[in-house]
């Protein structure tokens, strides 16, 4: 992003000469500023979350494109091991499906939970896997 924050105005807010007077009032909600640290952090856990990794392995980068936020992550992705896949191939399906779907499922969560948690207008969102965590399925007891 090109600034250090987002600025978001509470709805309602008096502007211009409406202001005046509008703290005794109390109508004078204020400014709320989401840093590009917070957002990183969220995005990163919004990620970490949809893929099954933990935050601290995801790589997030902010542009700003005519006014919208365009995130580009950078993350390992869970997946079962090939031996399991081989000798029970329903585990893929059980896994959340291909890495391919997961993928692109994760793109549309990460839009929707960032947008509704901080109130950003997303316009892309790009997820770059870099590793695959290899780890055995959980069995149920």
């Amino acid at each position: 992003m090109s600034s250090a924050a987002t600025t978001l105005v509470a709805a309602g807010s008096p502007v211009g000469a409406d202001r005046i007077g509008a703290d005794r009032l109390g109508a004078d909600r204020g400014r709320n500023r989401v840093t590009t640290k917070a957002l990183n952090r969220i995005v990163a856990a919004v990620t970490a979350d949809a893929l099954g990794v933990t935050a601290a392995r995801v790589g997030v980068a902010l542009a700003d494109e005519k006014g919208l936020l365009v995130l580009t992550v950078t993350t390992p992705i869970r997946v079962v091991s090939l031996s399991r896949v081989h000798d029970r191939p329903e585990v893929v399906d059980r896994a959340g499906g291909s890495i391919v779907d997961r993928a692109a499922r994760a793109q549309e969560t990460i839009r929707e939970r960032v947008n509704a948690l901080t109130g950003s207008a997303i316009g892309r969102v790009t997820v770059r896997l870099t590793a695959a965590d290899i780890q055995q399925e959980e069995r149920v007891r």
